[in-house]
């Protein structure tokens, strides 16, 4: 019997019996003496070998995705009732579901039918598919993540728990803890994980309960599994009959060659029914190694235009000269290239490296990797670049909407939605900034003013309680595959909105609130800000002008 069993968590939870245990935490069964019932609480466990501002960055972030988590509600997603803490530390109260998953059935050596692992796939697809609709990424999807209830109902559990529980050791110490077995080639060579890397683990976890395993199998070696996966292509499925073509496409190398998971969950649908999927790899890789692919090209901004920016930190970075790292894709190339050199050394034994990487794209404290190929001969003329389409305005908009969505909460996959002007300024002071922030909510906007610039106001509430509303301009790049990105941030004004609770917050416009006139104040305020941002047009236009009698 363990010390904690009936032991009394948060005043309210009793611990009944221990129900299981991970690298990031300890599973109770337990009963909310509260309201009555059975839930599951786990406690989380903090690396080891932090030191006390690491620790307390660790505890802060697993109380932040706890409450993200507690946001989504599906019926196939385990819900989260609760954050709590218990001695200084994170507790997640659960949804208790008598189950068993897909990792307990591959233990016992189970494979299922196809068309069984594609109504259970479905099931978990949909939950996933909501959650990337809130701008949630799970980033552990994996057979033990998905429980499988006695009615045959499929739920997945722990999103992002174990990311917040261990982000700060693999930014801190290059290490992470866990098989690679699930994780997407973009993952395995250090990206942030996105929704597409959802998609190519919850693929990995399906072939796995058809096949008997991962696609990259199960090597002791996790160094050398890691670069497997960060390098080869999946290898076929033998077995998944009508399940073959969805998988792969799932499978596939490059994220945005990827299905949706909308698109995911409908071919599963459709596979469970007997009917044939409309999901086929767009190209589906031979299985061998691939190369790693070529920096990013981004044009060059006019000269001086962000020197002629106000410092602004509201997306997280201020502004800085012009001084482009290599890209996004580079600095992946190096990560692979480090884990690689990392096996060859064998320094690891039971731990996968994963440096990070500085904004110029060699690894830190080490000279810099060549990734690229060998430079053409005068005779061979370059290969012509293709250049992404331009993003619409409504597109422009929904991006900076999408990130404003993710931050605070996660802003490790709000950082994929910078360029490289503010990727340049540097990860730390990134997370910094929004670690000092509580939330933040659009207040006006997003508005694009033209095909590059997106206005949007901002309300910010600091874990200080002072809240802050400021008007910005966000200068709109584009990624290598066409996605919209905030590349640059003006501040046009700011204004101090109070503390909470000290008589200046917001009311709903009609005098209500604390009885001291707020919802009167905000209109005053939202007027203002209207005003404001409208000097600013007409100066915009007077400068335009006033160019056009120059030219003339």
């Amino acid at each position: 019997m363990s010390d904690d069993e009936g032991r009394l968590i948060a005043e309210r939870y009793r611990l009944r019996s221990r129900i299981g245990a991970g690298a990031m935490g300890v599973v109770w069964r337990a009963v909310d003496e509260v309201l009555d019932r059975t839930v599951a609480v786990k406690q989380l466990l903090l690396p080891p070998g932090l030191n006390q501002r690491e620790a307390e960055i660790a505890r802060q972030r697993a109380f932040r995705e706890g409450r993200m988590a507690a946001r989504l509600q599906h019926p196939n997603a385990i819900t989260v009732y609760n954050v709590a803490e218990d001695e200084g530390q994170p507790v997640l109260v659960m949804e208790f579901l008598p189950s068993r998953s897909m990792a307990d059935l591959l233990g016992e050596g189970r494979v299922l039918p196809p068309s069984e692992v594609a109504r259970l796939g479905a099931q978990v697809a949909s939950a996933l598919g909501a959650a990337h609709a809130a701008g949630v990424v799970h980033r552990d999807v994996k057979p033990g993540n998905v429980l499988i209830a006695e009615d045959g109902t499929a739920k997945i559990t722990d999103f992002g728990i174990s990311r917040a529980a261990g982000d700060v050791t693999l930014t801190s110490t290059g290490l992470l803890a866990g098989t690679p077995a699930y994780l997407s080639p973009e993952a395995a060579r250090g990206a942030d994980p996105g929704p597409e890397s959802d998609v190519f683990s919850l693929g990995a976890t399906l072939y796995s309960m058809v096949e008997g395993g991962p696609p990259f199998g199960t090597l002791d070696n996790e160094i050398a599994l890691l670069h497997k996966v960060a390098t080869s292509a999946a290898a076929p499925p033998r077995q998944a009959g009508p399940l073959t073509g969805p998988l792969q496409a799932m499978l596939h190398q490059e994220p945005e060659q990827r299905p949706s998971m909308a698109q995911v969950e409908a071919a599963l649908r459709a596979v469970a029914a007997g009917a044939t999927p409309q999901l086929e790899p767009a190209t589906v890789p031979a299985a061998a190694p691939v190369t790693a692919p070529m920096p990013a090209v981004t044009a060059a901004p006019a000269a001086g235009a962000a020197s002629q920016q106000r410092p602004a930190t509201r997306v997280g970075l201020p502004a800085v000269e012009a001084q482009r790292p290599a890209g996004r894709r580079r600095r992946i190339a190096v990560v692979a290239a480090a884990v690689v050199a990392a096996v060859a050394a064998g320094v690891l034994a039971s731990e996968i490296l994963v440096r990070t990487v500085g904004a110029s794209g060699s690894e830190a404290g080490a000279a810099p990797v060549n990734t690229s190929a060998p430079a053409p001969s005068s005779s061979q003329a370059p290969e012509p670049t293709s250049t992404p389409p331009k993003p619409s305005r409504p597109e422009l908009e929904a991006a900076v909407a999408r990130y404003y969505a993710l931050v605070p909460d996660d802003a490790d996959t709000a950082w994929g939605s910078l360029g490289p002007s503010l990727h340049a300024q540097g990860r730390e002071q990134y997370e910094k900034f929004w670690d000092g922030i509580e939330k933040v909510r659009i207040s006006g906007g997003p508005r694009a003013v033209d095909d590059e610039t997106v206005k949007v106001r901002l309300d910010f509430t600091t874990t200080d309680g002072e809240r802050t509303r400021e008007m910005h301009r966000l200068g709109m790049t584009v990624s290598a595959s066409g996605d919209p990105l905030i590349d640059s941030d003006e501040v046009l004004n700011t204004r101090e909105l109070g503390g909470e609770g000290d008589g200046k917050g917001e009311g709903n416009g009609k005098g209500e609130g604390n009885g001291k006139g707020e919802g009167e104040k905000k209109d005053d305020e939202d007027d203002s800000d209207e005003k404001d941002e409208k000097k600013e047009e007409g100066k915009g236009k007077k400068d335009e002008k006033k160019d056009d009698g120059d030219d003339g």
